[in-house]
């Protein structure tokens, strides 16, 4: 019988299971996500799920890269510092997340990752390769059991595409803390609201913790909000771009009248515009590229860790006020 697998007619011996498919082609069906004719296929099923002449099998995996190493010294203690960030429910010692793509290779990734000390790392969900049973995945360099995966819907330019892509995740790794975006224009990367709206909507109502890549609007902030998103992600600048914050004002005014955590996502070029985002109040700054694109990935990430330090403590301390004149700082007094 012809079956589509991944977007490739093939020829298969008939009768043929998902799990006989999965064994034939060399994958470990804990390590992949299952859809037959748009519909996925539980794990428990693979062996009762028999395939039929014209089916179309999408198979699905992790991409991007990582591996934590020990906290050690006055950082560790900076970020455990009875101020953590908590995001639907869980706390986690580190406020910056960051990607896994763009690196040259895992190893850089991974050394990259570890140096950043973050927590929470970003998954996409793609197709696995199907004709080269070599190649590795994600999970077989990142623990999910150490790392907090944050799955991604990069890529999806409407609700359905990306309330799909999130629930092969979940089928995949049994996530439900998820990052959503849902694009509206190829050049920019911005997002499309109208679609976001209805994408949140339907994956807080199957069960999903939401966090959402959104414009800097306030009330669209609001509304995805009380919607009952977990987070919002407002973009500095656009996707990639290494900008750093461009309004400043809007981020301000959702940081204050949020009830979630706030986070900067995308936009971000390197650490001094970290350290703004986190003085604004911001919960934290999820970037990928000003690291991976950086001429020194191990080193940038390390430099996004302190400035998201430094930038915390500096909005916990409390900045002076800005004044229209100057103001000596040595007292006039007995001035000879």
């Amino acid at each position: 019988m012809r079956v589509t697998i991944n977007g490739e007619d093939k020829l298969v011996v008939a009768p043929l299971t998902v799990e006989q498919l999965l064994a034939d082609i060399g994958l470990d069906p804990r390590k992949v996500a299952v859809e037959r004719n748009l519909e996925i296929v539980p794990r428990s099923g693979y062996g009762e799920t028999a395939l039929g002449d014209g089916d179309r099998i999408e198979i699905v995996h992790f991409i991007g890269g990582g591996a934590p190493d020990a906290d050690t010294g006055a950082e560790a203690e900076a970020e455990t510092d009875g101020d953590p960030l908590v995001i639907a429910g869980r706390s986690y010692r580190s406020r910056l997340l960051v990607g896994t793509g763009k690196y040259r290779d895992f190893e850089e990734t991974a050394r990259a990752i570890a140096a950043s000390g973050a927590e929470i790392v970003t998954v996409a969900v793609r197709r696995v390769n199907v004709t080269d049973r070599n190649k590795p995945m994600l999970v077989d360099y990142v623990d999910p059991k150490v790392y907090t995966y944050l799955p991604n819907t990069a890529g999806c330019y409407s609700a359905s595409d990306a309330v799909r892509t999130l629930r092969l995740a979940r089928e995949a790794g049994g996530w439900d803390l998820v990052k959503l975006e849902v694009l509206g224009d190829q050049q920019t990367l911005y997002p499309n609201m109208a679609e976001t709206l209805a994408a949140a909507e339907a994956l807080v109502a199957d069960g999903f913790k939401v966090m959402v890549y959104c414009s800097d609007d306030l009330i669209f902030a609001k509304r995805l909000e009380e919607m009952g998103c977990v987070a919002i992600m407002p973009l500095a600048a656009p996707i990639g771009s290494g900008l750093g914050i461009q309004n400043p004002i809007n981020v301000r005014l959702i940081v204050e009248r949020a009830r979630v955590p706030v986070l900067v996502d995308a936009g971000v070029g390197t650490a001094s515009d970290v350290a703004i985002a986190m003085e604004l109040g911001c919960d934290g700054v999820l970037l990928n590229t000003a690291i991976a694109e950086a001429k020194d990935p191990v080193a940038m990430a390390r430099a996004m860790r302190l400035a998201v330090l430094s930038g915390r403590l500096a909005y916990r301390a409390g900045r002076m006020a800005k004044k229209r004149y100057a103001d000596p700082s040595s007292p006039l007094a007995g001035l000879i």
